[in-house]
């Protein structure tokens, strides 16, 4: 698996919808940046963030203070 990938690759490694991908990333519930106007994702960010999504003490707070500053 490539390191950077596109949303479809993304989406085929977390095992859910394409539309799904999109969805969290513009929510900014997933790590991810848009480059050139088309979203990219690091797969350590993704296998990071599942981490955390796995922790039955996180709700998520932790997680966007963590990798997104205070909105």
């Amino acid at each position: 698996m490539k390191e950077i990938m596109t949303p479809r690759e993304a989406a085929e490694y977390l095992s859910v919808h394409v539309r799904t991908i999109y969805r969290l990333a513009k929510n900014g519930d997933i790590p991810g940046r848009k480059v050139g106007g088309s979203w990219r994702f690091k797969k350590g960010a993704l296998d990071q963030w599942l981490s955390w999504r796995e922790d039955p003490f996180s709700d998520g707070k932790v997680y966007k203070e963590r990798f997104q500053g205070s909105k």
